[in-house]
């Protein structure tokens, strides 16, 4: 053979293997799960994981159960937020946006979360706020030392996250920050997050639509995703393969910090052929017929949409059951322009009870009920396998880490609980608990997935009954 033609070759194979790098780099967690049809659902798969899965996450009729976590930012103002009588729901004037969904809500009051109050550490309420509202335990304040909990969706998602592509889905609308200091010396880890997979390990965010779609439904146009993926998954799938079989070579060579190292790389290399392994077992993915979200729009209304629509999507072809959705972190200082109130929100909250201030804020609260009431409608507008919404086959947790943003308090938390959990919960009223912790609601929906063997979570002291 030619040396010079040799040479071609072996340049050619070099760039053709940094490309297929490239490519399986970019398209990792793209392959999804089949659509959310009774007769499509991939229950062989499922059987693997034993009889007891098929009453996991499911409802009565056996459709699929969806959970989510929707946070937003600063409290809200009491008065505007809570109903004047309980039992049939009677909506408040920031809830008023609700109307349509009034019959597939109930407002629950009297929920607190008690480790987000000040203790001997001081200042901090918005980072504690925002860290405890799924975690349900007290943070340590450190801009470096983190430690929290871990958060409910990431509890669920370990007991049913196998009987979906994704364990979970985490949104934001937030650009991440996981390091340094932000409120009070607090790191910005507890603000700017809302799950934890540890105590240390808060799961970032996804804030791009664009990026959410092709993590669920692979990139390209519709009509193409289908074969691109399969493409992808191939190779990815060679890519491990040589990467197993060079690290193996590799490894005879190295002293013992290397292979420490070596080893650490080889168990994320590992988790990602667990990941394809797992996409395989589901077969083919959904295809919607829409186009790929462009990016991240300018407008915060039409961002916040465009990742509602995410979830909607995600619960629909059962990607995945658990999802969490930080629509601002709490201290954010937005301005809403759009609706009157240039001035920043978290400015505002702390409002001294001045009455104009008093009134911007209550108009922002009902921009956020405003933006999830169109959330609801779609949801109850989706029709899931067996003839029902998808918003009566779910359970969505909305509300904030603060209750009253000019005090920072943490008791009486503003919360809605959407949804009729399969016919499991009694929506359309507002029920006024005797403080009892918000971790309390958290296992009472846990029983509904069927994770009957949480006994506790964070500082619950029991179940929260009457939902």
């Amino acid at each position: 053979m030619n040396s010079t033609n040799g040479s071609e070759e072996i340049l050619a194979a070099q760039r053709a293997a940094e490309l297929t790098r490239r490519h399986f780099l970019r398209g990792l967690g793209a392959c999804l799960a089949l659509p959310a049809f009774e007769s499509l659902r991939p229950l062989s798969a499922l059987a693997s994981a034993g009889s007891a899965a098929s009453k996991l996450a499911t409802t009565a009729t056996g459709a699929p159960l969806r959970t989510a976590f929707v946070f937003f930012p600063n409290g809200a103002i009491p008065s505007a937020w809570w109903p004047e009588e309980k039992g049939e729901l009677a909506l408040s004037p920031t809830l008023e946006p609700l109307e349509q969904s009034r019959k597939h809500i109930q407002v629950l009051g009297g929920l607190d979360h008690a480790c987000a109050n000040p203790g001997a550490d001081g200042a901090g309420d918005h980072a504690r706020g925002n860290g405890v509202f799924l975690t349900g335990v007290r943070l340590k304040k450190s801009a470096t030392d983190i430690r929290a909990g871990i958060s409910i969706d990431q509890v669920l998602a370990r007991q049913i996250g196998h009987l979906t592509r994704f364990s979970s889905l985490e949104l934001s609308c937030d650009y991440a920050r996981k390091s340094s200091a932000c409120d009070s010396n607090y790191s910005c880890a507890y603000q700017y997050n809302l799950a934890w997979s540890s105590p240390t390990t808060p799961v970032a965010a996804e804030s791009n639509p664009r990026l959410v779609f092709e993590r669920l439904f692979g990139a390209g146009k519709h009509g193409q995703r289908a074969a691109l993926t399969g493409r992808r998954q191939a190779e990815q799938q060679s890519v491990l393969d040589f990467v197993l079989d060079d690290a193996k070579r590799m490894q005879r060579q190295l002293d013992a910090h290397d292979k420490d190292k070596l080893d650490q790389y080889l168990t994320g290399v590992r988790a990602i052929e667990s990941r394809i392994q797992k996409a395989e077992k589901f077969g083919s993915i959904p295809d919607p017929d829409i186009e790929t979200p462009p990016g991240i729009p300018t407008d915060h209304g039409e961002h916040i949409q465009l990742m509602y629509d995410m979830m909607v999507l995600a619960f629909q072809t059962d990607s995945t059951r658990i999802a969490s959705f930080l629509l601002a972190h709490d201290g954010d200082n937005r301005s809403y322009s759009e609706i009157g109130v240039p001035e920043g929100h978290h400015d505002l909250s702390h409002h001294q009870n001045k009455a104009e201030q008093v009134k911007k804020v209550a108009e922002i609260d009902k921009w956020y009920s405003r933006q999830f009431a169109k959330f609801l409608q779609k949801m109850q507008d989706t029709k899931d396998t067996d003839g029902n919404s998808l918003l009566h086959n779910s359970m969505i947790v909305y509300g904030g880490g603060n209750a009253d943003g000019n005090r920072h308090t943490h008791t009486n938390l503003p919360v809605i609980l959407a949804g009729a959990g399969g016919g499991t919960l009694t929506p359309g009223r507002f029920v006024q608990h005797v403080s009892k912790p918000m971790s309390n609601l958290f296992l009472s929906l846990s029983d509904r997935l069927g994770a009957t063997n949480l006994e506790r979570f964070g500082d619950s002291t029991g179940r929260l009954v009457n939902v």
